[in-house]
């Protein structure tokens, strides 16, 4: 590999961009390719597409000859916004699921590590630590804490930094007062609307623990058909707890 493309690779990584090297085995010649850049109109453009979703490397035949595609996407993360009994569950099986996960929530009698072992746990307010996690386009938010005054700001950094999921526990009448108060602060309906409110795929969920696999399941749904210009897409889910 040449130097120049190297660093190219190890920046892209360093910043945390999905990337793919492109390698011709006939001829030897490598390229790179990043998704946040766009890939339109190219030849291997459905290929692209979804080996940035399955996260998979592997060799593809094309009319040129075989090519190798080496994929370099970031481990996803999940920030649970509300150290609250869904957390509980939804911590370790998220974890089990490969995501990084970390849980804020400023109520101290919550954010134990007594209640979360091994978790990364910050016992603070989310305007105080999200800006120090780097959150970022692979980065899911789950607000579940019901307090405004926690989940909002949250919300809002989320939609600004263009996370790929955006989850909020709360009925369709909860999330209707959300949205008046996220717009009265500045955010456009099409930025809103981002928001998977209730959140969780619609399985009719009950329990903390059931309500914790409908949001993970959400959450993987919503990763592996990422789009690489959009950062979520709304669908509506029916655990409105």
């Amino acid at each position: 590999m040449k130097r120049a493309l190297l660093e190219a690779l190890n920046e892209a990584r360093a910043d945390r961009r999905a990337a793919i090297l492109v390698s011709e085995l006939a001829t030897g010649s490598q390229r790179l390719v990043l998704e946040d850049e766009g890939f339109a109109g190219d030849p291997l453009e459905a290929e692209f597409a979804a080996r940035f979703a399955s996260a998979k490397s592997g060799m593809i035949e094309t009319p040129a000859g075989d090519v190798f595609l080496t994929v370099h996407v970031p481990p996803p993360r999940l920030i649970v916004i509300g150290a609250v009994h869904i957390s509980q569950a939804l911590a370790p099986m998220a974890a089990i699921a490969g995501f990084h996960v970390e849980i804020v929530d400023p109520r101290t009698a919550f954010a134990s590590e007594d209640r979360f072992p091994g978790v990364n746990l910050h016992a603070d307010w989310p305007e105080d630590v999200l800006p120090g996690l780097a959150v970022d386009r692979f980065t899911a938010l789950a607000a579940l804490t019901h307090d405004p005054k926690i989940d909002d700001w949250a919300l809002q950094h989320a939609i600004e930094r263009g996370c790929f999921y955006i989850g909020a526990l709360g009925s369709r009448k909860t999330h209707g007062k959300r949205v008046e108060r996220l717009t009265a602060a500045g955010l456009s309906e099409a930025a809103l609307a981002a928001i998977r409110a209730p959140i969780g795929l619609d399985i009719r969920a009950q329990s903390p623990a059931e309500i914790a696999v409908a949001v993970l399941a959400q959450v993987i749904e919503a990763l592996r058909k990422r789009d690489a210009t959009e950062s979520a897409v709304p669908k509506q889910g029916a655990n409105a707890a």
